[in-house]
């Protein structure tokens, strides 16, 4: 077994040395405006699907894929989880286009470099959105990477229609990975937005360290079966229940974290929380279930939750001037 483990070490370290080197490269070009991020979207693609674009909906909901996410349209399970959103919950807008792995909002999927490597050695797409998730978590990086992504997020819903301070809920739904990046979007697109704010982590893969004061709830799905979250919490020190202070820690002290088990799904495979095939005891899929239950807190929680506008503005007028003093 180590002469298994040390070759396949040897096999990966050199893409695994290239990708520790690269993977920082687009959120320095950001940093120092040398490249600005990309805005507008190719023209098949819509800013948002589900509820009629002339009236407010009920919600908007932004899904930030795991690492497998290459361009605007594609994800982890072809995209089904999205549709059978919009399907059973019509009164939400809904965007899944947003790069959750790129600083500059620009999909892998069609740089010339990218589209080499796909064909002569794929293995380079994975590796590069696990060393962004990385580098999302790392503390050197983790503010600048917030702030890029938090602002694509923001950007993109601004042209899908979400008036800033309107008071519509806004749920940022992640998968594995994904959650790095929602949990640091908060405070942006709290800024940004002043919108009432929730997460839902669908196995959350995150270090814990970033700040969810601004975020109302976060309610994260998991499996006793789902063996890469639980990499994920025993990784990262922040969510240790050791380090009392931390932003993880101190949200679940506040009772803003919320956890609903949906054994016995696992993390990818066939029998995943997305999995369309697989099977419960009452007959329904893995992804009606996963579905349901996301259905479910935006419609019922978020609802009882959400704070007047008056109280949302005061909140927002408070924290204004603590950060002013």
């Amino acid at each position: 077994m180590n002469e298994i483990f040390l070759i396949a070490l040897l096999a990966l370290g050199p893409f695994l040395l290239a990708e520790g080197l690269l993977a920082r490269y687009e959120l320095m070009l950001y940093t120092i405006s040398r490249r600005t991020p990309a805005a507008a979207l190719p023209p098949e693609v819509p800013y948002a699907r589900g509820a009629d674009p002339g009236r407010p909906p009920d919600a908007y909901l932004v899904y930030l894929d795991g690492i497998g996410k290459r361009r605007f349209t594609d994800t982890r399970d072809g995209g089904q989880l999205v549709r059978a959103v919009i399907a059973g919950a019509p009164e939400l807008r809904v965007l899944g286009q947003v790069q959750p792995y790129s600083p500059l909002a620009e999909p892998l999927a069609g740089r010339p470099v990218w589209d080499w490597l796909r064909r002569h050695a794929g293995i380079t797409l994975f590796l590069h959105n696990v060393m962004q998730t990385f580098v999302a978590a790392d503390r050197r990086y983790r503010p600048l990477y917030n702030r890029a992504v938090g602002a694509q997020i923001a950007d993109q819903l601004r042209r899908a229609g979400y008036e800033p301070g309107s008071g519509i809920p806004l749920v940022l739904l992640s998968y594995s990975g994904g959650a790095q990046v929602a949990t640091g979007a908060v405070e942006e697109l709290f800024e940004q937005l002043r919108a009432p704010l929730w997460l839902i982590t669908l196995g959350g893969f995150h270090n814990g360290a970033n700040d969810l004061t601004h975020a109302l709830h976060l309610y994260r799905l998991t499996s006793a079966n789902d063996w890469i979250e639980r990499v994920g919490a025993r990784l990262f020190p922040q969510r240790w229940r050791l380090w009392r202070r931390s932003a993880w820690n101190r949200a679940l002290a506040s009772g803003k974290i919320t956890a609903h088990a949906l054994d016995p799904a696992t993390h990818v495979g066939p029998q995943s929380y997305i999995s369309a095939t697989a099977r419960l005891a009452d007959g329904r899929s893995h992804l009606d279930r996963t579905t349901e239950t996301v259905i479910e807190i935006i419609r019922h929680d978020c609802r009882t939750r959400i704070p007047s506008k008056r109280g949302a503005s005061a909140h927002a007028h408070r924290l204004a001037r603590k950060r002013s003093v």
